[in-house]
């Protein structure tokens, strides 16, 4: 199987297209508190440069409902990413285009996947973190990701940690839906090294299942 790519915190129009060239297939908007954040009319002249068949993911962390609806509008995008502490019911207010971030510590983790099942297209595992909610460059078990996979019926997509060093070793043994990175590929937050993203691109593309 082929692994998607999406490379998060994208702040510049000029950086999401060559990111786009560099064979991502989707870019993440960051507009919860974060280094990463862009304001709406940023976010809208990154999606109008795009190329077609490259989606734009809004990145929210508990944010109502009908400001995400607004800003979707508003910037043209295409799906949204929960990051919080987000309930089902704001899940399926903003169904169907919803990836739901769940931050992994211990299997138990998974009982909050399962509840939010029914409500979003995929989820999106991460690393628990005390610092930030995410883009802290730090995994987790990834045996934990296995068992999702496992276990649930809506795709994975691998965050946490990534990087060209350690991507190839993360697909071999959890087989995500996707891979999710934004800290691991990057210059500075926001800014990405594009010879990373390359490197991480290829590293996926040459691994597939």
């Amino acid at each position: 199987m082929y692994t998607r790519i999406k490379i998060c915190g994208i702040t510049d129009p000029v950086q999401a297209v060559e990111v786009a060239r560099a064979g991502a297939h989707a870019i993440g908007l960051v507009f919860a508190k974060s280094p990463r954040r862009v304001s709406m009319e940023t976010a809208r002249q990154i999606v109008q440069a795009l190329p077609p068949m490259v989606q734009a993911i809004g990145v929210f962390v508990d944010e109502e409902p009908s400001r995400i609806k607004e800003i979707m509008d508003y910037c043209g995008l295409d799906m949204v990413q929960l990051h919080g502490n987000e309930s089902p019911e704001t899940c399926d207010a903003l169904a169907p285009g919803v990836i739901k971030a769940v931050r992994i510590r211990t299997p138990v983790d998974l009982e909050t996947v399962q509840r939010l099942e029914p409500f979003v297209r995929g989820f999106l595992l991460d690393a628990w973190s005390p610092k930030a909610m995410g883009g802290t460059g730090e995994t987790f078990d990834w045996s934990i990701a296995t068992e999702a996979r496992r276990r649930l019926k809506r795709p994975v997509i691998l965050a946490g940690g990534l990087c060209p060093q350690n991507v190839a070793k993360a697909i071999a043994q959890v087989r995500p839906w996707g891979v999710d990175v934004s800290s691991g590929v990057e210059a500075a937050p926001g800014l990405k090294d594009l010879t990373k993203v390359k490197d991480f691109i290829d590293e996926v593309d040459s691994h597939r299942f």
